[in-house]
């Protein structure tokens, strides 16, 4: 026993962290990300307008949706005869055609009024028929 009370000043184990650099570094990094995000712009998507298209087509064919779903076609002045034709027979005239002129275009006009999923669902009937042109109708 008598050497646990002779028990002197030596040296002990650390039992806290240094919490000072870290603070310094972070306050560091938090004023670099405060200037670089200052300096940093916001990256924007060049969306085009109507009219400003790099060449118009020449005389296309025109599928209009209306307000009722219904759908309707002109061949324009060099496609195929569309008139009174119903929405298969649209489709197979247009892809008849297009495997006749790979550059043949296809603009399609739909009411204001039309649900979106409908212009899109005749977009995709018109790419799956071979159209490689195929543009949206704007005023």
């Amino acid at each position: 026993m008598p050497n646990v009370a002779s028990r002197g000043r030596g040296r002990r184990a650390m039992n806290e962290i240094n919490m000072v650099p870290f603070i310094d570094v972070m306050l560091v990094l938090l004023i670099i990300f405060m200037v670089t995000a200052t300096v940093i712009t916001p990256g924007s998507i060049n969306i085009p307008r109507s009219g400003q298209s790099s060449k118009a087509p020449d005389n296309p064919v025109t599928v209009m949706i209306a307000a009722d779903g219904a759908i309707t076609a002109d061949g324009g002045k060099n496609g195929p005869n569309l008139q009174n034709a119903g929405e298969g027979d649209i489709f197979a005239a247009i892809s008849d055609a297009a495997r006749g002129n790979p550059d043949l275009a296809v603009m399609v006009a739909a009411d204001k009024d039309i649900a979106y999923q409908k212009v899109i669902d005749v977009t995709s009937r018109l790419r799956q028929a071979g159209v490689a042109r195929v543009g949206l109708a704007v005023r």
